[in-house]
């Protein structure tokens, strides 16, 4: 058994530190784009105004004659252009792809001093986890890389939910988890072709009339992804990192989309992934605090002083609980305003 002291050893001779604490910054919206399409390169120094993450993606919806255009392109963007205070992520391949070592060694040794995270597909347990951060550790030895690239784990198997609390806890370079629900939906034999969101199906009905048993019963849609979304953001809370929601598939429905992202918003999720533009706005929107309920925080907090006791505020009972609360939605609304001088006006800060 490894000795809990070795934890935040690095894993390579001169590999850099690894970080203690996962630091938060503002990534509501991870945005996916191709680095193999001009188009899509093209639009970069636009889009890295109005996201908190671009994520190069070199997996999934890159064809494989694209594999290796797409990790050239990755490198090529971020040679080229400053993205300000956006972050840069990519997902590489999984990891048992004739392409993933490539992917690693390639954008380590190139331009490991310009990314942020790499998201790891279909992580099944800790093993992927380790098997990652020994590679990386090699690789930003042989770079000279002073700061420590960051582990981003998607959950999209039945497997990888089960031991979901262990990849969490697999190193110190793990910053968060993405919710995956097309895969894990196939993983599960879970019967559903959505990307995400509910599904018109998954319903409860209320009992029948006693009276009139030919009456209409209304039903209400349930959420396929309620269970597996708490159990996700409570082993990343518990290990101190961050949980996603993933993608939302129909890009018309503006509507169903932000009703998911909410969701995962009130669940404690910090962010979710845009696969088009028209939902960088939604998700900027949906995953920074409503201005009302921060200026209803703030005032709580001034009127609790120290968090001790009780005290009544238009009607509603507050203690220490809704302290801990009100600081949760005003600490977050601070850090995203850090930057954003039109969300600090709105906040009051």
């Amino acid at each position: 058994m490894r000795s809990a002291k070795d934890f935040f050893q690095p894993q390579a001779l001169g590999a850099p530190q690894p970080v203690r604490e996962i630091p938060f910054r503002p990534s509501r919206m991870i945005h996916f784009f191709d680095p193999s399409n001009p188009k899509m390169a093209a639009k970069v120094p636009e889009l890295a105004t109005k996201c908190d993450v671009l994520l190069g993606n070199l997996e999934d919806a890159i064809q494989a004659s694209n594999k290796v255009a797409a990790r050239e392109g990755l490198v090529k963007i971020a040679r080229e252009t400053d993205l300000g205070d956006c972050q840069l992520w990519t997902r590489i391949n999984s990891l048992d792809s004739p392409w993933v070592l490539d992917d690693l060694i390639e954008l380590v040794t190139q331009i490991g001093d310009k990314l942020d995270v790499v998201m790891v597909p279909k992580v099944e347990g800790a093993w992927d986890i380790h098997y990652v951060d020994r590679i990386l550790a090699q690789l930003e030895a042989r770079a000279g890389l002073e700061k420590p690239l960051l582990i981003h784990a998607i959950l999209e198997t039945a497997l990888g939910v089960a031991n979901v609390e262990e990849i969490c806890a697999a190193s110190p370079r793990m910053q968060g988890l993405s919710l995956g629900p097309a895969d894990l939906a196939a993983s599960r034999r879970m019967k559903t072709t959505r990307v995400g969101g509910g599904h018109p199906g998954y319903v409860v009905r209320e009992d029948p009339n006693p009276d009139n048993e030919d009456a209409v019963r209304s039903t209400a849609q349930q959420d396929l992804w309620h269970y597996t979304m708490a159990r996700m953001v409570d082993a990343c809370v518990a290990s101190g990192i961050l949980p996603y929601y993933g993608p939302f598939g129909d890009i018309r429905d503006a509507v169903a989309c932000e009703d998911q992202f909410r969701n995962a918003f009130l669940m404690g999720c910090v962010g979710a992934w845009s696969l088009h533009p028209a939902q960088i706005e939604i998700a900027r929107r949906v995953f920074s605090p409503p201005v009302e309920e921060v200026k209803w925080a703030k005032n709580v907090l001034e009127k609790m002083g120290d968090g001790t006791g009780a005290v009544m505020i238009d009607g509603k009972m507050q203690d220490d609980a809704t302290v801990k609360q009100c600081r949760v939605m005003v600490d977050l609304a601070n850090a995203l305003s850090e930057n954003d001088p039109e969300l600090r006006k709105a906040y009051g800060f």
